[in-house]
Order: C-alpha cells, then sequence, then structure tokens
C-alpha cells in the first residue's frame, strides 16, 4: 500500500487504527509482560508449575465449601510509595498474588520499610449468573494493615497478619462496566508492637525475612441476602453427639422476622446420612451419632457435614463442610502420672518444630502440592505431631493435616518486647494489649473446628508474654475443647495445661506435676548445612553441627533413644527443631527447598514410631 493511500486508510479507517494502537500499547505494558520469578538462593521444584494462569486456584476454605466462587490469584498492579495514602496515578508495575513483595515469586523480591505504603491494583467482571446476589471479596491473609477501595468506594480496613478477612463490596459494584479493587498494605514489622512472628528486617539466626502484603489467596463469592456467616463445631466423643451453633449473615436476630429462619444440618458417613436435626440461627444444635468413628493420627476419619439455611421451609444457602470426632484431655495413667490423652487413652504426642517458611514464597508455599508434601513427610517420619511455630497457615494447611491425621500445637504468633530468664511479664500497652486479643480471638475463631489442632500456646520463650494467668484463664474459658501451653519456654507461670521446658540438643523434662502434663517443648536442633541447597553459601546456623549424613543420623537416633526413660517418668510430649532449614538456619529434617531429607528415612521413622509403643503397652496391661 503507498503512503499516501495508508494514510486516507487510517483517516477512514479510524475505530481499526486505535485498535491497533492499543494491541500494540497492551503488549508492551508491564501489565501484560510476562511474569517470572525474581532471582533467589533457592527456589522448590513446585516453582515450574507456578504461571499467572495456575497459582494456588484450589477452593481457600475447606471447612465451609460453596459450589460458586471466583479465584482473584494472579497478576495484580503494584507501587510502592510514602505512606501518605495518596494513591498513586501510575503503578510501578505487575505482582503474582499471593505472594509477599519480598518473595522471589511475586516477580519483585522487593522490600518495603515502616514508611512505604504498598499499593495494589487489579480489574475484574462479576459473572452474569450472580445477579441478585450479594459478592463478598474474601482475603486469606495480608500482612498487616489493609485498605481497600472498590471502583473508588471505600470497603473497609482490616488490622491483622493471620486472620482471614470479608468485605461485601455489592454496594460498591457498577452495573456495566469492569470492577476495580485498589488497596495498600501498611506493615511496620519489628517498628510495631502487632504480632509478627519471626519477621525481622535483617534476618540472622533464628529470625527470618520479613513479608508484607497479600500472602494468601484473594477471591469471590456470592451470596443469598440472607446466608450462612460462620459454623462453630464441636465434638462430643463421650455423649456421642456433634454440637453445632450455626451464625447467620443478613438476618437481624432481634426482628419477627428471625422465625421465619430454620438450620438444617445433616452428617454424613462416606454419602451415607447418619444423622440430621433442625433448629434456630445461633442455638445450639446436636447431631446425634451412634458408635461415632473416632479421628485419631492412625485413622484420621472425618465425616462430612450439610448445613442448610430455610427461609419459611424454602432453602436459600447450603453449604458443605466435614469435622472429627476427637477428644483431647489430661488424665492419669496407670501410674497416677498426669498425661495428655487422646480419645480417653495416654498418648505420647511427638513431631518436629514446623516454621512454615519457603525459600521462592516466604510465608506462602508455591502451591497447594508444597503445603501438603510438608505433611506427607513429617507422617511418613513417624511423627504424629508438629507445633506451628509463631505463625498461622492457610486453611488448606489444617484441612491436610485433619485429612491424614497431623496432630497440630497451634503457636499464637509473637509480638511486641521480650522477657529475658527471671523477668516478670511485660506490662503492655494498652493498644498492643488489645490488638494482640484480638488476633487471639480472631486465631482460634478462624481455626477451632480443625480435629487436628489438639493445643494453643500463648507464648514462647517471653516473646511478648504479658499477664500470663488472666491470657490462659480467657483461652481455657473460650475454648474448653482444648489444651493450652501458657508459655513454652523460659516462662513458665505454673498455669495452663502442660509445663513445657526447652533444651538444646538435650532431650530433658519437667519434674511431674499433679494437675499438668510434662512437655518438652524444644529440644534437638541438630545442623546439617548440605551444598548446593544452602540459602547462603558462606554461612549457616545451628545449635549443634555435624559433617555427614550418617553423622547427623546417629545424632539424631541417640537423643531419641535417651526420649525413652523420659517418657516412662512422664513425658507427654516432646517437640525437635525442626520440619526444615530455614534461610541460614540449617536444623532441619529437610533442606530448606525441600530437595533432600538429611537423615536416613528408614532408621529414623522406626526410632519414632518405637516411642509410642511405650505409654501402649503401658496402658494395654
Amino acid at each position: 500500500m503507498k503512503t499516501n493511500q495508508t494514510k486516507t486508510y487510517f483517516r477512514t479507517n479510524k475505530a481499526w487504527y486505535w485498535i491497533v494502537i492499543c494491541l500494540l500499547l497492551m503488549s508492551c505494558s508491564p501489565i501484560q509482560s510476562q511474569w517470572k520469578p525474581a532471582r533467589a538462593p533457592l527456589i522448590t521444584r513446585w516453582t515450574k508449575n507456578i504461571s499467572p494462569d495456575n497459582v494456588h486456584q484450589e477452593y481457600p476454605r475447606p471447612q465451609m465449601v460453596r459450589k460458586d466462587w471466583l479465584n482473584l490469584n494472579g497478576l495484580w498492579e503494584y507501587a510502592i510509595r510514602p505512606n501518605d495514602g495518596v494513591k498513586p496515578e501510575i503503578f510501578d508495575g505487575q505482582i503474582l498474588v499471593p505472594f509477599p513483595v519480598e518473595s522471589a515469586l511475586s516477580g519483585l523480591k522487593s522490600a518495603v520499610n515502616e514508611k512505604q505504603h504498598l499499593w495494589y491494583r487489579r480489574t475484574f467482571d462479576i459473572p452474569d449468573n450472580w445477579a441478585q446476589q450479594r459478592i463478598l471479596l474474601h482475603f486469606g491473609a495480608v500482612d498487616w494493615e489493609t485498605v481497600v477501595w472498590v471502583n473508588g468506594k471505600k470497603v473497609g480496613k482490616h488490622q491483622g497478619g493471620y486472620d482471614p478477612f470479608t468485605f461485601d463490596i455489592t454496594d460498591a459494584l457498577n452495573k456495566t462496566a469492569r470492577q476495580e479493587i485498589v488497596m495498600y498494605v501498611w506493615d511496620p514489622t519489628k517498628r510495631g508492637l502487632q504480632p509478627r512472628g519471626k519477621q525481622v528486617k535483617k534476618p540472622e539466626g533464628i529470625w527470618y525475612t520479613a513479608v508484607t502484603g497479600i500472602w494468601q489467596t484473594v477471591w469471590l463469592e456470592p451470596v443469598p441476602t440472607a446466608s450462612v456467616k460462620t459454623l462453630q463445631i464441636a465434638p462430643d466423643i463421650d455423649a456421642g453427639v456433634l454440637k453445632l451453633t450455626v451464625s447467620g449473615r443478613g438476618v437481624n436476630m432481634k426482628s419477627h422476622m428471625a422465625e421465619k429462619f430454620h438450620i438444617r444440618a445433616v452428617a454424613l458417613d462416606n454419602g451415607k446420612e447418619v444423622s440430621a436435626t433442625n433448629g434456630h440461627i445461633g442455638s445450639t444444635l446436636k447431631l446425634k451419632l451412634n458408635n461415632p468413628k473416632l479421628w485419631s493420627p492412625d485413622n484420621p476419619f472425618l465425616y462430612d457435614l450439610r448445613v442448610t439455611l430455610m427461609q419459611e421451609g424454602r432453602d436459600i444457602d447450603t453449604v458443605t463442610s466435614y469435622f472429627g470426632m476427637r477428644k483431647v484431655s489430661l488424665g492419669k495413667d496407670k501410674k497416677g502420672i498426669t498425661r495428655i490423652f487422646l480419645n480417653n487413652r495416654p498418648m505420647f504426642m511427638f513431631g518436629p518444630l514446623d516454621q512454615g517458611f519457603w525459600p521462592d514464597g516466604l510465608y506462602t508455599a508455591p502451591t497447594d502440592q508444597a503445603l501438603r508434601y510438608d505433611i506427607e513427610m513429617t507422617k511418613k517420619l513417624g511423627f504424629n505431631m508438629a507445633r506451628k511455630h509463631v505463625k498461622v497457615e492457610p486453611q488448606r494447611w489444617y484441612y491436610w493435616c485433619d485429612k491424614m491425621g497431623l496432630m497440630v500445637y497451634q503457636d499464637m504468633p509473637s509480638g511486641d518486647g521480650f522477657v529475658h530468664k527471671g523477668e516478670p511479664d511485660l506490662k503492655r500497652s494498652e493498644w498492643s494489649a488489645k490488638q494482640f486479643e484480638l488476633e487471639l480471638k480472631r486465631l482460634i475463631d478462624n481455626f477451632a473446628n480443625h480435629p487436628s489442632i489438639v493445643m494453643w500456646i500463648a507464648f514462647n520463650e517471653g516473646w511478648g508474654q504479658y499477664d500470663t494467668p488472666r491470657i490462659v484463664n480467657w483461652i481455657k474459658q473460650y475454648d474448653p475443647a482444648r489444651l493450652v501451653n501458657n508459655a513454652s519456654g523460659w516462662a513458665d507461670r505454673g498455669v495452663g495445661d502442660v509445663h513445657a521446658i526447652h533444651s538444646y540438643p538435650g532431650p530433658a523434662a519437667p519434674s511431674n506435676e499433679p494437675n499438668r502434663a510434662a512437655v518438652l517443648g524444644e529440644f534437638g536442633g541438630l545442623a546439617l548445612p548440605v551444598k548446593g541447597h544452602l540459602w547462603d553459601d558462606s554461612k549457616s546456623w545451628g545449635y549443634r553441627s555435624y559433617k555427614t549424613r550418617e553423622e547427623l543420623t546417629a545424632a539424631y537416633l541417640d537423643l531419641v533413644e535417651k526420649l525413652c526413660p523420659l517418657i516412662d517418668r512422664g513425658l507427654s510430649a516432646a517437640v525437635y527443631t525442626q520440619t526444615s532449614d530455614v534461610e541460614i538456619e540449617v536444623n532441619g529434617l529437610m533442606t530448606y527447598d525441600r530437595a533432600m531429607l538429611k537423615m536416613d528415612h528408614d532408621k529414623i521413622a522406626a526410632a519414632n514410631r518405637r516411642l509410642y509403643l511405650l505409654l501402649e503397652k503401658q496402658d494395654n496391661k
């Protein structure tokens, strides 16, 4: 086509001209450019399975499932700006959600400090078949303070780095145009007093890289105007009953209209209905189970649960869930020693300290398969428990523990100051105490339905420890179905259900007490740096180091053998440090990239499993 003809063509075909220009611009846009992980010292084998269209696509809330939902994981726009709250006119590029900005899998591996905001933006469409419903925007977790706008309208603010939260965005939606989410995140990390776990800006030793922003799945869900909001599940194996309390959204319980709403709950065993009941929202319903199948590490049986909200006999909302019938308590063994009991029998509980960090995703596992892998390996190595250390995982981690039969000792993430040995509890500020207790309550509210969680740990080694008797008493009253460890480590205050000491390399045990069980809250920490699998080739850290796999295996077997007489004398549980290496800390059973088990699998699995026989033999005499 000649030049004059070209000019004439585009003058008479302006629409096509602008389409071509837009396509060219889109192809050059940073938001459309190809994502790839940032350079990292280590990656895991799951990294190759990740793409902007394939990132944590699994349903994020397995204990309350609806069939309709929309995953918002993938590429978002991002910007890092001064924390003045002014929305960026232009964003800096793309970030892969739900990976924190400091991680390689975000595509950025960028630091954000307490004087900056991390901004996010993305657009989305509402499916046509969601019309006439309320639209909920869910965040699995965002660290730490989040403010969200939809189509320019502020829909909410949230403070807390470990708990899921939800905004009803229905009234902010456009009727025809695409929808837009804009949000900022502020995270002071160690400069603040909020719960933060092991995050620091200058990692070293047992302290790891900080995370900022979205680190769990973001998703949309349509619900009716009146819908099921929460389920509270409480098994009672002695009575053969499941107690269920259902709260509602969009139902005014003080209105006379509330009488028109009812709940129908059905328990199922492999698809077969085994119990059903009806009742009101907010009341405690009881599902009777004849000869209930009990949940345990050896037989992690789960019943299915279907809950339907009905209005004047018409089904308006249904969610599906599951539950495990199990009981954790204290009791006296045949020697009169106070021990931890599972399902009314003494059980020795043994597992690794689980930090929940990943070299490519930091707080966020690269995939659901990776999340599951740690639990599978823990079980294969002969452990029946894991202590989740000053971090809270996505719901799917606990789901896999429920499914595979791994008991969990759950820490409350720490923050604020430190109590050293021999010092009294901290005097926290009013704000610090209020925020800690708010996030503690959310932890229990959001995760107490999981049968795998058998113990709450209020404080670790004096980190942020304050007002210990009051905090423990509150947890005991709020969740009487679980044990409470007041302080794992050196700041025991004589309250709670267990006395847990730390001993490196150990092992050791606290003295027996009439009303508390003896627990070895941490021990081991045997280190082996493995070349080619290190976060930093120039340095590594461990409690006690070895040079070969054979030496490490022999040292581990020696520790486990020394546990035997302690168990016989009264030790109820022990926690070995730790599941995997984390950054320069190389105390892991596995390397940080999960590529290598650092000990002989068969030998340590056999040794671990022998520990449970000690109490089983005593109980069977």
